[in-house]
């Protein structure tokens, strides 16, 4: 298997650091309120890879947080319960928006079942651990609002900062930043621990004699449950193109500081999901989130083949002409699954048990080229372009329930639970087919009207009668 390596810059064979192991950390949603469309992709993707080292026989770890304490939570839930104590009151505005996120992770096909969702509220004391380890090693220092990361002091120690992307002094800056929104141009020193402003939700920390009563920075965050959970090093983090720097640089400096080199293995990011063709912006009204997609009649899982159809790390564009696209082929998917349901031909063509699995076989070449599922989905398609040109009323279950299977597990489009229509539908059908031995087309097109009505559609074909859903 290969992965493009942003630490290296280069794409790579796929080694784990401990055989057949693979321990894997996502950047997870802020819930401070919905997750807008880009960071949905972004999830999509490491979904994806996942899927693809199971499928390629891995074990693998998935771990993805939440970051239910930075500015946005804090502002956002003083906002929304200002009758209620600060922490009381992101408690409540942050568990409200874990949960609609996990509902649109399943909605979008995401098997958050085989992931482990951590939050940083809940490894507080991991973090004041590894600050106090930052301190004491000489990479942090106190200042009057809080403990900041010596960025000179990591570089004077022999340490790279720039590993994931270079640096130069035209982007450097000598001052400290404090807030979890800054300019991603210009090197900062970055705070690990901010102290108490007023209103805020907060935390004991005793450091040196200091009495530091707040909360972490942004950063320190993901070290700390990425490595508490997974252990350093560990194999993949993955993360949108817009986390490189500063956050993932950051993240890597406060984890080898005073340490080995190796933080993770490999940094996977995925490039931008644009909306008609620019960055989405609220300013612009071209911020959408899943919502908004249902509110128009779409399926989740169409924006899931929308992100599926172009390659990770080439920026991609949500038109809702792409979406409506991406549903009709979803459509024509879910029909051709549901062949499996359909009355058993009597003779099936020899070279379709062949085809299903050199099927199987592409589809998982391209993916495991790191994850090419334009070519993935290509294959699957000149599968069924095959199928139709030899029009069969059914599929028996050997040759479909296991590539079914198979393409549920790497692609998650859920096409393998589809139920069967009812008795009573096949029963209609039945009817309805007799009716046309009779040559009663009135009866026939009566029946037919009223399997239409019921989301049920007919075509007559010379191998018999296949039907679809509406």
């Amino acid at each position: 298997m290969k992965l493009h390596n942003t630490l290296t810059r280069k794409t790579e064979d796929f080694a784990p650091l401990d055989g057949n192991q693979v321990r894997m950390y996502s950047c997870g949603p802020t819930v401070y309120d919905h997750i807008h469309i880009g960071n949905l992709s972004a999830f999509i993707a490491a979904d994806t890879l996942r899927r693809v080292l199971k499928a390629s026989g891995y074990d693998v770890q998935h771990v993805m947080n939440f970051t239910d304490v930075d500015d946005k939570t804090i502002r956002r839930s003083a906002e929304r319960h200002p009758d209620l104590s600060p922490e009381e009151a992101l408690a409540k505005l942050t568990d409200e928006y874990k949960q609609i996120f996990l509902r649109d992770m399943r909605a979008i096909g995401c098997d958050i079942d085989d992931m482990k969702f951590v939050s940083a509220v809940e490894s507080m004391e991991g973090m004041r651990a590894l600050i106090r380890e930052l301190y004491e090693d000489g990479f942090a220092y106190i200042a009057d609002d809080g403990v900041y990361f010596s960025i000179e002091k990591y570089r004077t120690s022999g340490k790279k900062y720039g590993q994931l992307l270079e640096l130069t002094t035209g982007n450097t800056s000598e001052s400290r930043i404090d807030n979890d929104e800054y300019d991603k141009e210009s090197v900062h020193d970055f705070a690990l621990w901010k102290t108490r402003k007023g209103g805020e939700p907060a935390w004991e920390f005793e450091l040196d004699g200091h009495e530091l009563l707040g909360r972490p920075g942004w950063h320190i965050e993901c070290s700390v449950m990425s490595v508490n959970n997974l252990g350093q090093p560990f194999d993949i983090h993955t993360g949108g193109i817009d986390l490189i720097f500063p956050h993932h640089e950051n993240e890597i400096a406060q984890s080898t500081a005073g340490k080995g080199d190796l933080y993770a293995k490999y940094f996977v990011h995925n490039e931008h999901l644009l909306v008609e063709g620019k960055k989405m912006s609220k300013s612009l009204g071209n911020f959408f989130t899943l919502r908004d997609i249902r509110e128009r009649g779409y399926d989740p899982l169409a924006f899931r083949l929308m992100v599926l159809q172009s390659h990770y790390r080439n920026q991609s564009n949500f038109t809702w002409e792409n979406l409506e696209g991406a549903q009709n082929r979803l459509n024509e998917l879910r029909a051709w699954a549901d062949l499996r349901h359909q009355p058993s031909a009597d003779s099936m063509p020899a070279e379709l048990d062949e085809m299903f699995r050199d099927t199987q076989e592409g589809i998982l070449k391209a993916l495991q080229d790191n994850l090419n599922t334009p070519e993935a989905l290509a294959a699957w398609g000149k599968l069924i372009s095959h199928m139709q040109t030899i029009p069969i009323p059914g599929v028996e279950g050997k040759y479909t329930d296991g590539t079914l299977a198979f393409l549920d597990a790497v692609f998650g489009l859920d096409l393998s639970n589809r139920p069967d229509i009812t008795d009573e539908q096949k029963q209609l059908i039945a009817k309805r087919q007799q009716a046309r031995e009779a040559k009663d087309w009135a009866e026939s097109d009566r029946l037919r009207d009223q399997l239409k009505k019921q989301g049920i559609e007919i075509k007559d074909t010379s191998h018999g009668v296949i039907w679809s859903r509406a």
